[in-house]
């Protein structure tokens, strides 16, 4: 791991977010002050050079219990200021040397015109993709996955899905409604994604219908190694394009408690990070962090837990085969 260099607080002049000298490398700015890009890079639209664009999706307008996830974006960006100096755990290598990362802000949308707004997600991860640029998405509820699943496909094809939840988001729905609960119900029928090319883990809510994808309840998340987790979860995408979706749900609430649905025994913080880990050469093309509402949080530990797993996202994409 690197070692922490006080020395170097301070060289960018502070506001790193603007004052970057290099859009690689991690910064060694104070946690406490200075504006809260995702991990300080370099907040920019001009994508040209760009590896990867960090994107805030601050809407909670899908939510079926606690609303509160529109301010997810922001607070994973100010707890990703304290993990900024160093690179995640269990990596030989930071993914800020090797990727050009750029913190694009956040896709706003009048919430007067809730009708508008898939559209101008899909249209806003669309020009984005368009740039050779791949995404890492902030949520903001679990219904952003569905525009982006949308927009990933329209230039991968259909993908495999990753999705780390307490819940499936596979409940029989009607066409045209918007519930965080249905999405990959609609995502399937709508041909998105391949179910017998993707898989689910830490799932604990009722479901009768699998809908086809491969599912790894709770109990056995928990149970089993993180690593055998991994084998079974890089077995049924293969290398087909993967889409990776956190729900932060999918942490126990005592790991993390700020999200609009939580649900008793789920996945530590630690295993979670290790089965991400143990995923390495999956052909990840598009990842998000969803769910955190920080109105309920305490600490900022579920901020905390969600500006990490991104960042562990963030080395998935690094070191894609």
């Amino acid at each position: 791991m690197a070692e922490y260099d006080a020395s170097k607080i301070g060289e960018e002049k502070g506001d790193a977010a603007f004052q970057r000298s290099s859009p690689y490398g991690g910064s060694y700015e104070p946690t406490y002050s200075g504006a809260t890009s995702f991990l300080r890079c370099q907040y920019t639209r001009d994508l040209a050079e760009m590896d990867v664009a960090v994107s805030g999706v601050p809407f909670d307008l899908a939510t079926t219990g606690r609303p509160g996830a529109r301010l997810g974006p922001r607070a994973i960006r100010t707890a990703s200021s304290n993990l900024a100096w160093d690179w995640p755990q269990g990596w030989d290598f930071n993914p800020l040397d090797r990727l050009k990362v750029a913190d694009w802000g956040d896709c706003v949308f009048d919430p007067g015109l809730p009708d508008t707004w898939i559209e101008r997600l899909e249209a806003h991860a669309a020009d984005i993709l368009a740039t050779d640029t791949a995404m890492l998405t902030l949520g903001g509820d679990h219904f952003i996955t569905y525009p982006m699943l949308k927009a990933h496909a329209a230039k991968h094809g259909p993908l495999s899905l990753i999705h780390f939840d307490a819940h499936s988001d596979t409940w029989d729905d009607t066409p045209g409604r918007i519930d965080h609960g249905t999405m990959f119900f609609h995502a399937k029928e709508q041909g998105f994604i391949v179910p017998e090319r993707s898989i689910q883990i830490g799932l604990r809510t009722h479901n009768p219908q699998t809908h086809g994808f491969h599912i790894i309840e709770a109990p056995e998340a928990c149970r089993a190694a993180p690593e055998d987790i991994a084998k079974k979860v890089k077995a049924a995408v293969g290398s087909h394009p993967v889409y990776l979706t956190f729900d932060i749900d999918c942490l126990d609430p005592a790991y993390a408690p700020g999200t609009g649905t939580p649900c008793a025994g789920g996945l530590t913080t630690r295993q979670a990070l290790d089965i991400l880990r143990g995923l390495e050469g999956i052909n990840l093309v598009g990842m998000d962090v969803v769910e955190v509402a920080p109105a309920y949080d305490v600490s900022e530990i579920t901020a905390l837990a969600g500006a990490t797993i991104a960042y562990q996202l963030l080395s998935l994409y690094a070191a894609r085969p």
